[in-house]
């Protein structure tokens, strides 16, 4: 057995430890993989041609972001700051619950696409959540206001992750269920989904809390700045 062309792992591992670009990592160890298996360098690249051709359809989310970016010229991250601002009883882990929970439900129905990183957690959900911080304990260092982004993200990420394999035609459903008929064990997408559904109530449960406790972290770590400058 041929074990050279593992040298694309190795070639993925570093290029992420040194940070390298993402894409030209893939590219990169696909490109070390194929020339140590004896691939010539024409047939590597009809290789590389195929796959990215077959697998287009995966670069549609690329049109969100220019219209993204246009929306945000305009001023949409201050709209959602000054709107959320204006809301009476918005709190960061009200906020940040309600959207885990509808997350989670359209992903539970397949709705997957409908929000996400680009589309939504940057344009809207971050400020709106830097701006319900705020409300609560004033202006943020900027340290704070990254990890409230980066909990954000979080958030969509757990909804979106743990909501999906509820979903009966996911394909992380279907290919379980196509390892079990393999071994004589006949189950329904039905059955493995509501497997699935224990963990996704558990994941919001979790998430929720580590919200809330966040919130709590931040809190203290306000007033003990405001400690520190009354004693200045």
């Amino acid at each position: 057995m041929n074990y050279w062309p593992l040298l694309g792992v190795a070639v993925v591992v570093i290029g992420f430890v040194l940070r390298w670009n993402p894409v030209i990592v893939v590219v990169g160890a696909g490109v070390v993989s194929g020339l140590a298996a004896g691939m010539s360098l024409p047939d590597l690249l009809a290789l590389l041609g195929e796959s990215f051709v077959s697998n287009r359809a995966l670069l549609l989310f690329a049109f969100t972001l220019p219209t993204i970016g246009l929306l945000e010229r305009a001023g949409l991250r201050e709209h959602a700051l000054s709107w959320i601002a204006r809301l009476h009883g918005v709190t960061l882990p009200r906020l940040l619950t309600t959207y885990l929970g509808v997350r989670q439900l359209l992903s539970m129905v397949g709705l997957i696409d409908i929000a996400g990183h680009a589309q939504t957690v940057r344009p809207l959900l971050a400020p709106m959540a830097e701006s319900a911080a705020e409300k609560s304990h004033g202006a943020l260092p900027r340290e704070h206001v990254q990890r409230v982004h980066a909990l954000s993200a979080a958030t969509d990420n757990v909804g979106r992750f743990f909501g999906e394999d509820v979903f009966l035609a996911f394909g992380a459903v279907l290919l379980i269920q196509g390892f079990f008929n393999e071994h004589g064990i006949v189950l329904q997408p039905l059955e493995i989904a509501l497997w699935a559904l224990p963990t996704a109530i558990a994941a919001f449960v979790i998430h929720a809390i580590r919200i809330a406790f966040f919130q709590r972290g931040l809190a203290r770590h306000v007033a003990a700045l405001e400690r520190a400058d009354a004693a200045d």
